[in-house]
């Protein structure tokens, strides 16, 4: 690493120009990580921390797997429930809409869901009963409810009966609990002009011992769609068109941070090719050089990386909470992983022409 770090000292004004590229494209790639699993959460949370291990939908023919389109009735619920395998089987109601609180007072969208009384699918113990709601933290603060308020949740008047300290949201929509006879009257259509409010529901909330062969099996069976809860996120509108999105940008962003890093090396590398070329003379070792060259990416691009992930998680903690940003090692750590990889890669190919540089042409062309 001599010839390396004596090069970082005397050609300090280039490298940190690369190391400031380095930083920015850090900043975006990390800050992109974080919105995106912050975004993801604003949009499907309260279906990836469903405490149960399946959700079973059912889809029209050759529709694809959507929550706003799968509609399960009394009948399919019973055939899970026949399943030996299955412990439970619990009708889960969709709908989002509009509440308010009092005459007068703003609406607010929030996302109804609809279960039985007793059901465990309500966070910390609630419970739901007819004519009654359980709000998310996020929905009381919205609507500024507490318990014993009555909110109008589509022309229904229902009386808050308890806030749970929990953030679930769904399509960027905070939470309410209630009953599924209560959610059929604030949006959902029963299937049919004969069924009971109570026997229509979007999906399937499944407590069961399947493995993989044998859910989907079972789903042949009963003609649905099994998922598991993480796998269920795809179903949600939102979720795939930005969560694709945003991938696509970072995946550019590690791109182009690869190829700037091996750009930048394949110019020094070419302008240095002098002293390469006295050094191979005096008896470097060609893995020596190549040692050298690639240790003086890394001291860059691990520098560079380093200080963009703390600008990123910094200003991101810094962030109001309207912004959906989360940090966590996936957001921070792995991102600057990937960033220093890859453009270690790119700083390979791009000195990998030391190993064809004759000292003997290269002193005589000087």
């Amino acid at each position: 690493m001599f010839v390396a770090l004596r090069d970082l000292r005397h050609a300090r004004g280039r490298f940190a120009l690369v190391s400031v590229v380095v930083v920015l494209v850090t900043f975006l790639v990390t800050f992109l990580a974080s919105l995106t699993t912050g975004l993801a959460r604003e949009s499907t949370s309260v279906i990836t921390d469903l405490p149960v291990d399946h959700v079973a939908l059912s889809v029209p023919d050759g529709a694809a797997v959507d929550l706003a389109a799968s509609q399960v009735d009394a009948d399919d619920v019973a055939a899970w429930e026949a399943q030996p395998e299955v412990t439970a089987a619990e009708p889960l109601g969709i709908a989002t809409t509009r509440a308010t609180l009092g005459a007068g007072a703003g609406g607010v969208s929030v996302t109804v869901l609809g279960v039985r009384p007793g059901s465990g699918l309500v966070p910390d113990g609630a419970d739901v009963g007819a004519g009654r709601v359980v709000l998310s933290a996020g929905a009381a603060e919205d609507l500024g409810a507490r318990g014993g308020d009555t909110l109008v949740v589509a022309s229904q008047h229902l009386r808050v009966s308890r806030v749970v300290p929990d953030d679930a949201s769904y399509a960027h929509t905070p939470v309410v609990w209630t009953t599924l006879d209560d959610w059929q009257a604030v949006g959902a259509e029963p299937a049919d002009a004969g069924a009971g409010a109570g026997d229509v529901a979007t999906a399937m909330a499944l407590s069961d011992s399947l493995d993989d062969d044998a859910a989907a099996a079972v789903a042949e069976a009963t003609g649905t769609v099994v998922l598991t809860p993480r796998e269920a996120r795809t179903a949600v509108g939102s979720f795939a068109a930005e969560n694709g999105s945003l991938t696509t940008m970072q995946a550019f962003l590690l791109a182009i941070s690869a190829l700037v890093v091996g750009a930048f090396f394949t110019v020094w590398t070419v302008g240095r090719s002098g002293d390469v070329a006295v050094l191979k003379a005096l008896g470097a070792s060609t893995g020596y050089l190549l040692r050298d060259a690639i240790g003086q990416a890394v001291v860059v691009l691990v520098g560079g990386v380093a200080l963009g992930t703390l600008l990123a998680a910094g200003s991101a903690a810094l962030l109001p909470s309207a912004v959906p940003v989360v940090v966590s090692v996936a957001t921070t750590v792995l991102p600057a992983a990937l960033l220093v990889v890859l453009g270690v890669a790119g700083a390979g190919l791009a000195v990998a022409r030391i190993t064809r540089v004759d000292p003997h042409a290269a002193l005589a062309a000087r």
